[in-house]
């Protein structure tokens, strides 16, 4: 059966939980408000925030909902999807982003960058956010070169600001010593956790109204059963139940 059968037999006008839903029509519960507040507040003081939670919590979503206020005359969003590229695609990204051609020598790559992040908010007044997801698959030298990046300005103030989203072991890993550095520059971190049963509630609700449907689909025992099988993280559907 069709995906759009399988809608309109539920009474759908479209997806209700999937990745493409705008982000003025996701559902804020507490921790996802929390994570906005911190990494709107991140940006804005031009600081390194971490956002950790499990598969599903949502970190990606807060991280899009909270980029999508921002002026977009005033910043320019780096998103970096797969940090397994190493420091050097990072960098190469970085520096394509800004509108320049990275250099082939790693050395010089790195100058390019920082010079690229300095220039965009000295001389175009824009911000650079960059924003680092699956965060907690980065190396230890690959953080600790981050760390490097933004210490382009003395200690002075960063040029950019930077997210790193990942999972709880991220958040572990920065305690490490040989992280130390690192961990001290870190100037907000939030972790989201699972909703409780009322969230879960109030969320499917949400999404099926966006989705078309505004009477009651799950019985309460069913809203019950989803939260407890998902742990409370709204995590988004990739399939669809067959119809009774």
């Amino acid at each position: 059966m069709s995906i759009s059968n399988l809608q309109s037999h539920y009474g759908f006008d479209r997806a209700p939980f999937s990745r493409s839903i705008p982000v003025q029509a996701l559902h804020r519960h507490p921790g996802h408000r929390q994570a906005i507040a911190r990494i709107q507040w991140c940006v804005s003081q031009h600081q390194m925030g971490v956002i950790t939670g499990e598969v599903g919590a949502g970190k990606t979503v807060a991280a899009r909902a909270a980029l999508a206020e921002l002026e977009a005359s005033r910043h320019q969003i780096i998103y970096i999807a797969d940090p397994t590229i190493g420091m050097r695609g990072i960098q190469s990204q970085i520096v394509t982003a800004l509108g320049g051609t990275p250099a082939f020598y790693s050395g010089v790559l790195t100058h390019q960058a920082a010079t690229l992040l300095a220039g965009e908010l000295d001389e175009r007044a824009r911000l650079p956010v960059v924003v680092i997801d699956e965060a907690h698959l980065l190396t230890n030298t690959d953080l600790e070169s981050l760390r490097m990046l933004t210490n382009s300005n003395m200690d002075m103030g960063s040029y950019f600001a930077l997210l790193l989203i990942g999972q709880p072991t991220l958040r572990r890993r920065l305690k490490l010593a040989v992280l130390a550095a690192l961990d001290q520059r870190i100037s907000t971190r939030f972790t989201i956790t699972g909703m409780s049963q009322a969230d879960t509630n109030d969320y499917i609700r949400q999404h099926l109204k966006y989705a078309g449907r505004s009477n009651t689909l799950f019985s309460d025992d069913a809203v019950a059963a989803i939260h407890d099988s998902a742990r409370g993280h709204p995590g988004p559907s990739t399939t669809w139940p067959s119809p009774p």
